[in-house]
């Protein structure tokens, strides 16, 4: 069991708001910061309770010299209310998810390291680093482009740049749901394209 697996993080309102690695939550719990959620019977349990429960030997847990430790999933805040915050940041890794790792001019898909960021309206004419303003491209499109607008460079965007719609959980590979959490989210949290 690794404790780096993520272990879902609820307000005391029971909406999701991310995601902590188990550690995190085991600590969470035992500060009284967060009380884990037995996802069978939504039970709500603190550090006493939940280390008192018992683990079945195939169940995955946690050993230490003097007890074994259910893994939590799900923890629930004790204090904590308010809600996420409902937009992508803007940021290198996000922008290269928006665009799906492919420069926006010639739809090419070098190395990740081929790519750079290129202001559509370029810097020195006023352009800002935002969504709307801010794409992939690759070496050979950026240095046609230069300093210069789209018109003047000849160049055409595949699309226009938008900022990504929002999804609490658009870093977490499917691969590592867990099919407790799905008591608290519904598919459509999970199948949110990042592009609008």
């Amino acid at each position: 069991m690794s404790l780096d697996q993520p272990a879902l993080v609820l307000n005391r309102h029971w909406v999701p708001i991310g995601t902590v690695p188990v550690r995190s939550a085991i600590c969470l719990i035992y500060r009284k910061a967060a009380r884990a959620i037995l996802p069978q019977d939504y039970s709500l349990h603190d550090f006493d309770s939940w280390s008192a429960l018992r683990v079945a030997e195939d169940e995955p847990c946690i050993s230490t010299v003097s007890l074994r430790l259910k893994v939590p999933e799900i923890v629930l805040l004790t204090h904590y209310a308010a809600y996420p915050r409902r937009r992508v940041t803007f940021s290198r890794k996000n922008l290269y998810r928006r665009d799906g790792y492919t420069c926006q001019y010639c739809g090419g898909r070098p190395p990740m390291q081929d790519l750079s960021i290129d202001h559509v309206n370029p810097r020195s004419r006023g352009g800002h680093s935002s969504w709307e303003n801010c794409v992939l491209a690759c070496i050979r499109c950026n240095r046609k482009k230069a300093n210069r607008t789209l018109g003047e460079a000849g160049l055409h965007l595949l699309r226009a740049p938008a900022e990504p719609r929002w999804s609490p959980f658009v870093t977490i590979p499917l691969t590592q749901r867990r099919t407790s959490w799905e008591q608290f989210i519904s598919n459509e949290y999970w199948n949110v394209e990042l592009m609008e």
